[in-house]
């Protein structure tokens, strides 16, 4: 009495799909690097938005979502309108606010030396600027110092960011040419996140601006930090207690938010390439379904000569479904790597700490084995139903 056909174990379908893909590198190794492109660019757009995330939150956290800014509007009559003198001691007085800083834009120009033509201005606009600025937008300082009571009464600048590069100025203990004198810089300032104006700006100080460059105390901007828990009852009542007669000619912001619309924005950017890398996986999957079909063109005699000997249906479907599934693992296997690896080199360098979401790559697997499986799964069906005659007696392309 004969038994039924020989149990086939998990190793030993391992064993069956590793040798079947053996029998055509080439086609294996690149159909493998289509679905490897294809998860390693979904990983990666997920990986640099979640890192992208994570540095904003990582900024907002230290740069506080509790500044407000006070600006001029315009008028009724749409000329630009100007915020009261008193308007700064008026907010100070508000009593959840804890710091406020000003400025106010001047008609004066700032150049290297005093033989640039008048025109070329650099983009560098002149601020009048208060002592207490810095603590209100949360600046750093990345040379010099900022401004003291002596160099804010006295000629004495201090460059942003990009004003500093624009002037080619290296940092303080150099002179420009401001508002038709010499002014010694005596610090630059790091990018500004919260208050980006301030990096294409020279500050001068308030007294200094009065003395110097004929400007009248009216402050264009208040920078306002408030308590965190206040921030929504501070924001109503801004406009109108910095200007009391004319509350709709004042603009009432919050910074952080801006930063949070960018981050919105660049995340719908990175739905359309994660869009785009699905697409990648799809024509990889259709790879698989190829290489997978051309391996039962090409393996029939084998096909048959096995059923001969004794293989169910099953077991040739369980073979070729195995083997699609082993060249999809072994092509998110690549995509895990090369998404994590362009995470990483794209989040140092862009000083970003580096998230890749263990979720997005278990996801990732996933989706790619769910492809494996429907690549491979009508070359497995096709492959059981050959006739071990047929199969055996058919030619092969080899």
């Amino acid at each position: 009495m004969s038994g039924g056909p020989a149990r086939l174990r998990p190793a030993d379908l391992l064993r069956l799909a590793a040798a079947g893909l053996r029998s055509g590198p080439l086609r294996v190794a690149l159909s493998a690097i289509g679905v490897a492109i294809g998860i390693g660019t979904m990983l990666a757009v997920v990986g640099i938005s979640a890192s992208s995330q994570a540095e904003v939150d990582r900024s907002l956290d230290e740069l506080g979502t509790n500044l407000l800014t006070v600006a001029a509007g315009e008028s009724l009559s749409g000329e630009r309108a100007s915020l009261p003198v008193e308007s700064v001691g008026m907010v100070r007085r508000i009593g959840p606010v804890e710091t406020v800083g000003s400025t106010a834009e001047l008609a004066a120009s700032v150049y290297r030396n005093d033989h640039v033509p008048p025109g070329q201005t650099s983009s560098v606009v002149v601020l009048a600027a208060d002592l207490a600025l810095v603590e209100a937008v949360g600046a750093e300082v990345a040379a010099g110092e900022w401004l003291t009571p002596a160099t804010a009464a006295y000629p004495g600048v201090v460059l942003g960011a990009a004003a500093a590069r624009r002037l080619d100025v290296p940092g303080p203990g150099v002179r420009v040419w401001l508002g038709g004198r010499w002014y010694p810089v005596v610090g630059v300032l790091r990018p500004v996140p919260l208050a980006p104006e301030l990096d294409s700006a020279a500050l001068v100080g308030w007294e200094s601006a009065r003395s110097y460059l004929a400007f009248d105390g009216h402050p264009g901007r208040i920078y306002v930090r408030v308590a965190e828990s206040r921030v929504d009852a501070v924001y109503s009542v801004l406009g109108r207690t910095a200007n009391p007669r004319a509350p709709q000619e004042v603009r009432v912001s919050r910074p952080s938010l801006a930063l949070e619309a960018k981050d919105d924005i660049e995340t719908v950017m990175r739905g359309l390439l994660l869009a785009l890398g699905a697409i990648a996986l799809l024509v990889g999957g259709v790879g698989v379904a190829n290489t997978m079909a051309i391996a039962v063109l090409e393996r029939r005699a084998e096909i048959g000569l096995r059923r001969a000997l004794g293989a169910t249906r099953g077991q040739i479907r369980a073979q070729f479904l195995a083997e699609s599934l082993l060249l999809c693992g072994l092509g998110s296997a690549g995509g895990v790597v090369l998404g994590s690896l362009a995470t990483g080199v794209y989040a140092y360098l862009r000083g970003w700490p580096t998230v890749v979401p263990a979720g997005a790559m278990a996801a990732g697997v996933g989706l790619t084995l769910a492809v494996g499986v429907l690549a491979g799964l009508y070359p497995a069906t096709r492959a059981s139903r050959l006739l071990p005659a047929e199969a055996v007696a058919a030619p092969t392309s080899r």
